[in-house]
């Protein structure tokens, strides 16, 4: 479905999600009831009853970051200095207060715990900018990740997102007011070169607790999305990359353009992998339905590469992401019970 433009958004889905907020929090106890009455018959614990806080959960957090959103707004001169230095920090932490609430929601009522392993940026790369790489795989895994950088390792991300992720009002008010691109995957090769010269002027001038967020394969991990992209690198006459992507069994193949144009924009930078493991197998609605109330353990792990170990040529690189690629790849063969066999391992 086609994203309607900004101001249909700002009209009329905000508003709309304020209201539905307000109309399910004060008709809840009816909600509970259906639910509570539903629960014997559906196996697991308590699922309708846990889906329905959740929805719940979110569907308010969302109303209210846009009602803080609009408040900050209104204080930036009805949007005039919303750009300037004081309003990006308090949207900063704004999305961090937020993520925060979020997460203790997550783990009260999923029962999830998510641990970091690996050198995180904060001890390898202390005082520098940092181009975060991160698979692709499951629902929540970008929530994860924004989380742990703002609030773990107090970073000021500027993120590479797919542009659906702004039918989600708060998503789509708060990325588009802090230095973030909204991309639409495209075959068409023009406009794919267009996308690339906007990810390296987002990695232009990054300050030293900023960090460049991309997912290189493009979309999340499923068995179908592989082999299409191993189709389109034979398509494109890159057989042996192909083959490469063929030996990797977990996740897409990465796409090297908008980590070239970070490179080159941001020399100065180091570039931290992230692999996370523990979602995996939840990819779609009915794969979360089934693991309710999930009682997983997500396992983060972070390898840091400063920049002076960065190749320099462009083919080099390319086969560089590609062998780290293999290296996650590996990783989360040893890890998908969400157990990390490395040494190293901390829990946040």
């Amino acid at each position: 479905m086609p994203l309607p433009p900004r101001w249909t958004r700002r009209v009329l889905l905000g508003p709309a999600v304020v209201l539905l907020a307000v109309t399910v929090v004060t008709t809840l106890p009816l909600w509970a009831l259906v639910a509570a009455a539903l629960s014997p018959l559906v196996p697991g614990r308590l699922r309708p009853l846990r889906l329905l806080w959740i929805g719940t959960v979110y569907l308010v957090w969302d109303a209210a970051a846009l009602i803080a959103l609009f408040v900050l707004w209104v204080g930036a001169g009805f949007g005039a200095r919303v750009h300037s230095p004081a309003f990006q920090r308090a949207h900063y932490v704004l999305a961090g207060w937020f993520l925060r609430v979020l997460f203790w929601q997550a783990r009260w009522t999923l029962r999830l715990r998510i641990d970091v392993t690996g050198a995180d940026p904060d001890t390898a790369l202390p005082g520098r900018p940092e181009l975060v790489l991160c698979r692709h795989a499951g629902p929540g895994d970008s929530f994860i990740l924004i989380h742990a950088l703002v609030n773990w390792f107090k970073r000021e991300p500027r993120i590479v997102l797919k542009d659906s992720l702004q039918w989600d009002p708060a998503i789509d008010v708060l990325l588009n007011r802090l230095p973030n691109r909204f991309i639409a995957p495209s075959p068409d090769h023009d406009r794919t070169e267009a996308v690339i010269r906007q990810v390296g002027h987002l990695a232009a001038g990054l300050d030293d607790d900023d960090a460049f967020v991309i997912f290189p394969e493009g979309g999340n991990f499923t068995p179908k999305r592989r082999l299409r992209a191993i189709a389109r690198l034979r398509s494109l006459g890159l057989e042996r990359m192909a083959l490469r992507a063929e030996r990797m069994r977990h996740v897409l193949a990465p796409q090297p353009g908008g980590l070239l144009a970070a490179l080159d924009a941001a020399p100065d930078a180091g570039v931290v992998f992230v692999a996370h493991t523990g979602l995996d197998r939840m990819l779609t609605v009915a794969d979360v339905w089934r693991e309710l109330p999930m009682d997983k353990r997500i396992v983060m792990r972070f390898w840091s590469v400063p920049p002076e170990e960065v190749p320099t040529g462009r083919q080099e690189r390319i086969d560089w992401l590609f062998d780290w690629w293999a290296r996650i790849d590996e990783w989360i063969a040893a890890n998908r019970d969400g157990v990390d066999m490395s040494d190293g391992e901390h829990a946040t």
